[in-house]
């Protein structure tokens, strides 16, 4: 596959990659979203998707070992039912993903991300009282996982769940991971099965691990210098300019 890429793109794709890196390790989010947006640009979404699991699970397991495995344990626990319904549902979502035209694929990705990051830049925010926590994970898990089967990209809803549940700062980013993490082994036993991971693809999702890998070096250390606030919204510019684009390809068909 990384010869049929060629060299220029390759390239191409390993920048989109360091910036993703950069992100999630400064903001702890982010990285499948931008690299299925700006890989699905200059190549097949297809490979976009293939190309980004490696790295994915690789950053998210980082980040939810970050506190400790203890800390990762009490938040599968918390979160079990989201990550039991998420898991069912991104297996389903998975299956779909040979049958489904290329455009229709980028209308999955591209609405949901743009959605997500204008209704951030809006400050629109949810709220769950603690009486209907239980059906609104159920809810969110269910098309987080959906989504995610397809795509790769599951964290649009489960950040706004988190936020809508006033889950604790530091206790939200070890969520993200264990959730995106766990979500990320089983995409990729899912694709194993689907071919869109195959020995012809994981070479080149194997090299997106460099630039993945140096991009959170990078972005954990200017993470306690960087303006949070600032940094998020450039970031969230990025995702809708990168999702309408995806909207746009998928609508022209």
């Amino acid at each position: 596959m990384i010869a049929e890429i060629g060299v220029q793109l390759m390239v191409i794709a390993a920048l989109i990659t360091l910036f993703a890196g950069v992100v999630k390790g400064a903001v702890g989010f982010a990285m499948p979203m931008i690299m299925i947006s700006g890989i699905s640009s200059i190549l097949p979404a297809e490979t976009a998707l293939a190309m980004l699991i490696l790295p994915t699970v690789l950053s998210n397991v980082t980040q939810a070992l970050r506190q400790g495995w203890r800390a990762a344990r009490e938040s599968v626990v918390r979160f079990r039912v989201y990550l039991l319904v998420g898991a069912v549902f991104l297996l389903l979502g998975a299956q779909l993903v040979p049958y489904l035209p290329s455009h229709i694929l980028l209308l999955i990705i591209g609405v949901p991300v743009s959605a997500f990051a204008l209704m951030q830049l809006l400050g629109v925010q949810f709220h769950v009282a603690p009486e209907n926590r239980l059906k609104a994970e159920g809810m969110v898990a269910t098309i987080a996982g959906f989504i995610g089967g397809m795509s790769g990209v599951w964290g649009p809803p489960t950040m706004a769940y988190l936020t809508a549940t006033n889950t604790p700062k530091q206790e939200q980013v070890r969520v993200q991971g264990v959730i995106y993490g766990l979500g990320a082994v089983l995409l990729f036993l899912a694709h194993v099965q689907t071919g869109v991971v195959s020995m012809r693809t994981l070479p080149a999702s194997a090299l997106m691990l460099i630039p993945a890998g140096i991009g959170m070096l990078i972005g954990l250390a200017i993470q306690d210098r960087l303006d949070q606030a600032k940094f998020k919204k450039a970031t969230l510019l990025v995702l809708v300019v990168a999702g309408l684009n995806l909207v746009r390809r998928g609508a022209m068909g």
